[in-house]
């Protein structure tokens, strides 16, 4: 049989992989906001703000939160050499492969089977990317590529030799393709006024072959006081056709425009229509029709209310989404949220289409490239539970301050007003443990100084995969893996004595991992205990210490730097980085 060959992505230094400590996450009371009013139907407050790398973060994340997360939306450092005000966005090619890599693959270990994820690019990474994330989560997965205008081609931008520089991509991966769906109502934007719907029948309560018609704006400008509609755009421009079409929105299933018909719509009903031309001011119908189709001089009636879609709660005009998103304005957004981020800050809008079409209200939304809060914002407003993670120190001066201002109902900039924000709910705000293990003046490894003992039970359950739960009766249950299975950790030196009493304790349908500093006992002595030496046990475990994965590349270690190439030896960008 043929030997299968797979299609991937291969850069300098792919093989390596960090061995990630799965950090706790301790809690700051002082920095968690919650509202003082409370709003029952947005009153979420177990939201999560974090403060750390995010790479960590993640895997911090993943005991309790696997499986769990609806979406994830992250817009990370597109990688364009240029240096931003709040971050470093020009790392090497390989090296942000292989950063991005690691991120991809916590992030699908974090979503639900029916999860999407939402990757947001330039064009410096995109082509590049996509490859990297149909090796992550399968080319099966893959459900659109969509491309987002970011700003328009005026002014000083605009003066360029070249191309204008207009695009962001946007790829949009499922888990699980098989089990997701988009949300049908958020598959269709707000449309205006389609001038081409001018007419209404006005007598409908007649038998169909009396009803006349009449083009409304005359009725809708005399409504308005005015005696023309002519008279009526010159005094009111544009306002005029705001009128027009709520006049039609609310008569919409007697307003209609007339259109040609074609293919074999035509050929089947070629007579009828050529009747209806020759009658023009008479309903036709098509005998013994099929289809539900009336014509007037030869074309089809299309009522108004066929164009009606349920958007954000009203019946509004409405147009399919393509993969094309240019009606997002992207001026004036550094009003939104009250936070001033140049060059970072994502619409509002934008989120609110993401969030729409892939979650309900109270899934969980991840963004853990957090910059000024964005995400969360929108999330909270919309009655989404969130988590966010940002290592940047604009975590506190951006991030909680808008946060702050979306839950106290301040914020009425954004999508606010269309959704009726008033305020309400809450965020926890976590930072990452140190590491667990630090190196003495002797270079030895030992237990980090800033540990207490609940922070050390905790770490160690994290570890060794047991959830953390202390007993309140029982001493040495810190934590559990199946309803008979525990964790005790303790950093004294146990016993014989001591270790006999505890397996006494635990009886014979119950077992217990033993974590200590020290044992005089030889191990396998007590068959439902299973007693182990810290920091000996997790030494070769994980990359202790290592508290930077950022996106920069100073804060790399050198393992995972990308090394020039040799005389002779192939580089990345020869033109055979696909194999």
């Amino acid at each position: 049989m043929a030997n299968k060959r797979k299609l991937e992505l291969t850069w300098i230094g792919k093989e390596n992989r960090p061995k990630l400590e799965p950090r706790i996450l301790l809690e700051d009371p002082a920095k968690s906001y919650h509202a003082r009013h409370r709003v029952a139907s947005t009153d979420l407050f177990d939201n999560r703000l974090i403060f750390g790398d995010n790479l960590l973060a993640l895997k911090a994340l993943e005991g309790e939160f696997a499986g769990t997360v609806k979406l994830v939306y992250i817009d990370p450092p597109f990688n364009t050499g240029a240096a931003f005000d709040h971050y470093e966005d020009g790392v090497e090619h390989s090296i942000w492969l292989g950063l991005m890599r690691h991120r991809f693959e916590s992030l699908r270990t974090l979503l639900r089977s029916d999860g999407f994820l939402f990757v947001h690019l330039d064009d410096n990474e995109a082509a590049y990317c996509k490859v990297l994330l149909d090796e992550v989560f399968g080319r099966a997965n893959y459900v659109n590529q969509v491309v987002v205008a970011t700003n328009r081609p005026f002014g000083f931008k605009g003066t360029s030799d070249g191309i204008f520089k207009q695009a962001n991509h946007i790829f949009v991966y499922a888990k699980d393709k098989l089990s997701v769906s988009l949300n049908a109502e958020a598959l269709f934007v707000e449309k205006g006024y389609d001038q081409a719907y001018k007419w209404e029948f006005y007598d409908q309560h007649l038998s169909e072959q009396q009803w006349k018609w009449r083009q409304f704006d005359k009725i809708v400008a005399q409504d308005l006081g005015y005696a023309t509609p002519r008279e009526a755009r010159k005094q009111m421009g544009d306002s005029f056709d705001v009128e027009l079409g709520a006049y039609a929105i609310k008569n919409a299933d007697r307003v209609f425009r007339t259109a040609a018909v074609s293919g074999g719509a035509l050929l089947k009903r070629k007579d009828t229509i050529s009747k209806s031309r020759g009658q023009k001011d008479t309903i036709v119908r098509h005998p013994n029709d099929d289809m539900d189709y009336m014509f007037i001089g030869g074309e089809r009636v299309l009522y108004y209310k066929e164009r009606l879609k349920q958007i954000d709660g009203s019946m509004l005009p409405g147009e399919l989404i393509t993969d094309i998103w240019t009606d997002i304005p992207v001026e004036g957004l550094a009003s939104e949220g009250g936070v001033e981020f140049p060059k970072g800050k994502k619409p509002e809008k934008l989120l609110q289409r993401i969030i729409s079409l892939t979650t309900n209200r109270n899934d969980l939304v991840l963004d853990s490239f957090a910059g000024s809060g964005t995400t969360g914002a929108v999330a909270h407003k919309m009655g989404r539970r969130w988590i966010m993670i940002e290592l940047g120190e604009h975590c506190h001066t951006h991030t909680i301050p808008r946060l702050k201002k979306v839950i106290s109902g301040e914020d009425q900039s954004g999508i606010s007003q269309a959704v009726n924000w008033q305020g309400g709910g809450g965020f926890r705000y976590y930072r990452l443990a140190p590491s667990l293990l630090e190196k003495d003046k002797w270079g030895n490894w030992v237990i980090n100084h800033d540990y207490n003992a609940a922070m050390l039970a905790e770490a160690l359950c994290k570890l060794e995969g047991f959830s953390y739960a202390p007993s309140d009766a029982v001493y040495w249950q810190h934590g559990y893996s199946t309803e008979r299975d525990f964790v005790y950790v303790t950093t004294a030196s146990l016993t014989h004595e001591q270790l006999q009493q505890l397996s006494d304790e635990v009886g014979s349908d119950q077992s217990l991992l033993v974590l200590c500093t020290a044992f005089r006992a030889k191990a396998d002595t007590y068959p439902n205990l299973t007693v182990k030496k810290i920091p000996k046990q997790v030494l070769s475990r994980c990359e202790w210490g290592h508290d930077d994965y950022s996106l920069q590349v100073e804060n790399l270690s050198t393992m995972e730097k990308a090394e020039p190439p040799k005389p002779g030896q192939q580089s990345l960008f020869d033109g055979e980085g696909m194999q």
